[in-house]
């Protein structure tokens, strides 16, 4: 069962959409959007997880600017979706993912993070500043944090033909975390998400195996 609840947080009213499993969890998931909002895709990310055994919730990040924001991943979307995250800022956008992580850590949950485009750079985020253990996919924007040390287990996927990531900022995260995991796909950025044209069937199901196991481990 999926459902929206309310997160209760410093800035400002948020929700999240929350999914649970069908069995006892095998720990917990903070979903992190992309810069479109907890839209569809990013709904149905969580259900996944809730499938694969995971207590998931989705905090919807720009609700404290604009409530209920689903954007499509059109130039629109981009444009409307780059502005919101710029007011949000990465602080108080990490501000309500510890709120959200919260909820689930005071159920007892072990809690990680999994992170798409904008929210995998916020994935990375939670593992240096919150100390979650984190996936980060095609982080687009955390070359500026590089220098910030893992607290805990660290996974990235990345896409071999990312216009937005290039082989050297790949290379980059390499150099700054050693200790971390990390796969390139033959893919393009955004190849998890069945709604861009840069989808990559092969690519997304042997990144959520990764990621799956990544979390099975790290979460017990």
């Amino acid at each position: 069962m999926a459902r929206w609840i309310d997160i209760d947080n410093p800035i400002a009213p948020m929700r999240a959409w929350r999914a649970e499993p069908p069995e006892p969890s095998r720990g917990a998931v903070v979903v992190i959007q992309e810069i479109f909002g907890v839209n569809a895709h990013i709904r149905a990310v969580t259900e996944r997880f809730a499938a694969a055994g995971f207590v998931a919730l989705a905090p919807a990040l720009f609700d404290p600017i604009r409530a209920g924001v689903e954007l499509g991943y059109d130039q629109d979307g981009v444009t409307r979706g780059r502005e919101l995250a710029a007011s949000l800022g990465f602080e108080r956008a990490l501000e309500l993912i510890d709120a959200t992580a919260e909820v689930l850590q005071e159920d007892g949950l072990r809690t990680g993070a999994v992170g798409f485009c904008w929210g995998g750079t916020l994935a990375l985020l939670a593992n240096t500043r919150l100390g979650l253990p984190a996936v980060s996919y095609y982080g687009g924007r955390s070359m500026p944090f590089l220098d910030e040390r893992l607290r805990a287990p660290m996974l990235f996927h990345f896409g071999e033909r990312d216009t937005i990531i290039p082989p050297d900022h790949v290379a980059a995260h390499h150099e700054a975390f050693p200790a971390a995991t990390i796969h390139a796909y033959p893919a393009g950025h955004g190849f998890n998400c069945e709604q861009r044209g840069d989808f990559d069937p092969a690519s997304a199901a042997l990144a959520w195996q990764r990621t799956t196991d990544f979390l099975d481990e790290n979460l017990r």
